[in-house]
């Protein structure tokens, strides 16, 4: 199945959102600790953070991803918040993420990921930059 990966205008996410709210929802389940599904819609209702869509031919959502920016001196990485779905990491969506990315300024995308899903993307090019750990105050 060929998906087509692409952004979901601001103005579009509320129409969307009941089409994508359970792939994010799932994703959710990971990370409920830092925010909730319904803080996520803000963030991205209110243009903080962008919700992409992986579409079959027919217009059929199969899985959706959100990405946050972060701005560092020498770069800036379209930050992976959130994703969910089936099929839909491979390298043809890889790269259509990329050129997306890209186009909204982005020099590298980076995920916070369990071990399983570092695997798998070790298929299609990431690597292991670093270890995050926390600890509560």
């Amino acid at each position: 199945m060929n998906l087509v990966i692409h952004p979901v205008a601001v103005q579009y996410v509320s129409q969307t959102w009941p089409s994508v709210e359970k792939y994010i929802a799932a994703a959710a389940e990971f990370d409920g600790e830092d925010y909730t599904v319904e803080q996520i819609k803000v963030y991205l209702t209110t243009g903080q953070w962008i919700l992409v869509v992986a579409v079959d031919e027919q217009g059929s959502i199969h899985g959706a991803m959100t990405l946050s920016f972060i701005n560092y001196p020498n770069s800036r990485v379209a930050f992976v918040t959130s994703t969910g779905g089936k099929l839909i990491i491979n390298e043809d969506s890889l790269k259509q993420l990329k050129f997306i990315v890209q186009q909204m300024g982005a020099t590298k995308i980076q995920a916070a990921v369990r071990p399983s899903m570092a695997k798998l993307l070790s298929r299609t090019g990431f690597y292991e930059r670093y270890i995050t750990v926390e600890t509560k105050i």
